[in-house]
């Protein structure tokens, strides 16, 4: 495989171009336009995702590329000092996705020369860009239940591994906590202030529904802690209750951020949270929990085994060695198809503090070549095993 007619590191700094938190239009065009000009057959679909497949999935393997081309806001310009792109989407996840495509396109030019009487892939490379996971990844999820009675779509159904862009620092990241988020609400029984026994308070409730969720993952039945991610957290992060200063207030509540590990679901935690918390506080105080309002699944733990071939192949083409990944993705719904694996240049942290969704966000421009030509060598190593 060869990226001689693909340079990811310009790819990367005329996308970083567009900006993408608001709409990807430009940028999904830009993209679409590079593929076609190498003689890609790539579509868009009805949920927003770019899409084009190299190779026969008869012949061999069938390996899905996934990253997104949309960002968080606000917009930081483009601009490149020496080997560092800086600017918005450098890092999450323009840099994955330069590498990807280079990838891709280095199957899709063996899968050219067979119909030269070459040798092709022996098997298939898709890839598979969604539109919107920074926000509600409504383009992925579209690719796992969009398709026929419900399951995945004819473009990633017969997968055997999925590889998803993200700045991982060229490590091949096998887990990822999972993140859910909802409102505990306690109800109870306005009365005068005066008079307090008269009512039920449900923001004195909350001193021991509080200290229920701090010992939420003590109980005997939480989810044991996971060999690569570690124990799972639950923490309080906003607070609301009463309504008049002189008033027994009748209701209080309060927003949990989740990390789940497997095999933790959003169903089995929100079970698990009313009955503990049930179990701590007053019988009369009411007790309900619920999800923040989205169109598509939370983003749930996921595990690959790191002897996996995917993961094998990674590695052996240069990728550092496996380890969790510490952001939630959109690998949680395709690691339930196939193998899955987090790659990509770029870094969310380093010394300094924040780099992704940062306004100092950038990656290496060598780190961008590098991961292409591990993503290159993997697919090799993966079709023609």
């Amino acid at each position: 495989m060869t990226q001689s007619q693909f340079d990811p590191v310009s790819f990367l700094a005329s996308l970083a171009a567009f900006e993408t938190h608001e709409s990807v239009e430009d940028a999904r065009a830009f993209l679409v336009d590079a593929l076609v000009e190498r003689g890609v057959d790539a579509t868009v679909d009805d949920a927003g995702n770019v899409l084009a497949t190299a190779g026969d999935r008869d012949a061999g393997p069938h390996v899905v590329l996934n990253t997104h081309v949309d960002t968080v806001p606000p917009d930081v310009p483009f601009e490149r000092d020496g080997d560092v792109l800086r600017g918005r989407g450098t890092c999450d996840a323009g840099g994955p996705m330069a590498a990807l495509v280079a990838g891709f396109l280095a199957a899709h030019a063996r899968d050219a020369e067979a119909e030269n009487g070459g040798d092709g892939p022996g098997g298939a490379v898709t890839l598979a860009v969604t539109p919107d996971e920074e926000t509600l990844s409504e383009g992925a999820h579209h690719l796992v239940a969009g398709g026929p009675d419900g399951g995945p779509v004819p473009a990633i159904a017969d997968a055997d591994a999925f590889v998803v862009g993200e700045p991982t620092d060229l490590a091949a990241c096998t887990a990822a906590k999972g993140r859910f988020q909802g409102t505990l609400s306690l109800g109870g029984e306005n009365a005068h202030a005066a008079e307090p026994e008269s009512g039920t308070n449900a923001v004195a409730a909350l001193e021991d529904a509080l200290a229920a969720i701090r010992t939420f993952d003590d109980r005997t039945d939480a989810p044991p802690v996971h060999d690569q991610l570690g124990a799972a957290t639950l923490a309080p992060t906003v607070v609301d209750g009463g309504t008049a200063t002189n008033q027994v207030p009748a209701q209080a509540s309060v927003v949990l951020d989740r990390r789940s590990v497997p095999p933790e679901t959003a169903d089995g935690f929100r079970a698990a949270l009313l009955e503990h918390v049930r179990e701590h506080v007053a019988a009369e105080v009411g007790v309900d929990f619920a999800f923040t309002d989205r169109e598509t699944p939370f983003l749930e733990a996921w595990a690959t085994d790191p002897d996996a071939a995917v993961v094998d192949a990674l590695v052996d083409a240069g990728a550092s060695d496996p380890r969790p990944f510490g952001a939630a993705t959109e690998a949680s719904y395709f690691a339930a198809l196939a193998p899955t694996v987090v790659f990509g240049p770029g870094v969310l942290a380093d010394d300094d503090g924040a780099v992704a969704h940062s306004p100092r966000e950038y990656v290496r421009a060598s780190d961008v070549e590098e991961a292409a030509r591990v993503v290159e060598r993997a697919l090799l190593s993966l079709l023609d095993a």
